[in-house]
């Protein structure tokens, strides 16, 4: 699963970022950019390639338990959304600054007139500004070992707050405070979801589960995780990621930007949010699913999966 979900990210850029066919004409569907039968067996080569590397890894960690990987899984989860997560704060502030700026007509000073009228162009602020700034939140993640929910979670407040004293103390009030509040309030919600599974934070509806045995729990789980929550995740991820036009490759492949005028520069990277959060629930319900099955083998250690449950 995870090898598959990763080619399938690769091969979105490839055919999507870098105009290659993409697998579709081998199975009779048309291209997408360069008509090339050899990058269309290309990247298909490249799903055989992950998942052979994934049955190599396999074979070789015989020894490693089914708790030891699921861990291992989740540890890596927690890293990319440690990242997303310093990104989104990032990006933020960063382009809260830069909205502010011009809708002042203070940009022009700081960064001379012609910088000025580039970085009211989504291509350019999108490119050159952002996509740093995101290169540089998983550096910070890699040294960084706090998830930072709490922390975003006050920084919407805290721009809430701006919005209201300056709209109801000083009458100023500016599109990109509220484009703020939602583009934090939004990865709040949907990157936190992963690690909500984590902390079994999400509320169980239950009428028989409480009572079953922790072998029972595990097969529940473990056919949940499959029918349930991995077909969610692919469903997003096909749904918004299969063709140029679909909802998440659509905005961020034309750096989307709202109709507010001088607000952040920051719909596209909302929309890539639906992929963020299918990604890392993906990974994580396959950690989820590894640690299901070993509750049905009966291996110790498991995590307790009554603490949020509604009977």
């Amino acid at each position: 699963m995870l090898a598959v979900l990763a080619a399938f990210v690769l091969n979105n850029y490839l055919t999507y970022w870098q105009d290659l066919p993409g697998v579709a004409p081998i199975f009779g569907g048309a291209a997408n950019g360069t008509e090339s039968a050899v990058w269309s067996w290309g990247q298909l080569a490249i799903y055989a390639a992950f998942v052979l590397i994934a049955i190599a890894y396999v074979g070789r960690s015989g020894s490693t338990t089914l708790r030891d990987d699921s861990k291992r899984i989740s540890d890596i989860n927690a890293y990319l959304i440690r990242a997303v997560f310093f990104a989104v704060l990032i990006v933020g502030l960063v382009d809260a600054v830069i909205s502010f700026l011009r809708v002042e007509e203070l940009l022009p000073a700081v960064v001379g007139a012609e910088l000025a009228n580039d970085l009211g162009k989504s291509q350019l602020r999108g490119a050159y500004v952002h996509m740093p700034l995101i290169a540089l939140s998983f550096v910070i993640a890699f040294f960084s070992r706090t998830l930072g929910f709490t922390w975003l979670a006050l920084l919407v407040v805290a721009a809430e707050l701006i919005i209201v004293i300056g709209r109801f103390v000083f009458s100023y009030e500016q599109a990109f405070l509220a484009d703020l509040v939602r583009f934090w309030y939004a990865a709040l919600f949907l990157f936190a979801s992963a690690y909500t599974l984590v902390e079994e934070g999400h509320v169980r509806v239950d009428v028989f589960y409480a009572a079953f045995s922790r072998r029972t729990k595990g097969r529940v789980n473990m056919i949940g995780t499959l029918l349930l929550g991995m077909t969610l995740c692919w469903t997003i991820l096909l749904i918004g990621m299969g063709g140029k036009q679909n909802i998440i490759n659509s905005p961020i492949l034309s750096y989307e930007t709202t109709q507010a005028g001088f607000g952040l520069y920051v719909k596209y990277l909302m929309a890539g949010f639906l992929g963020v959060f299918a990604v890392s629930m993906l990974i994580q319900f396959v950690s989820y699913f590894l640690d299901a099955v070993a509750d049905v083998r009966g291996e110790p250690g498991g995590r307790d999966h009554d603490v949020h449950t509604v009977q």
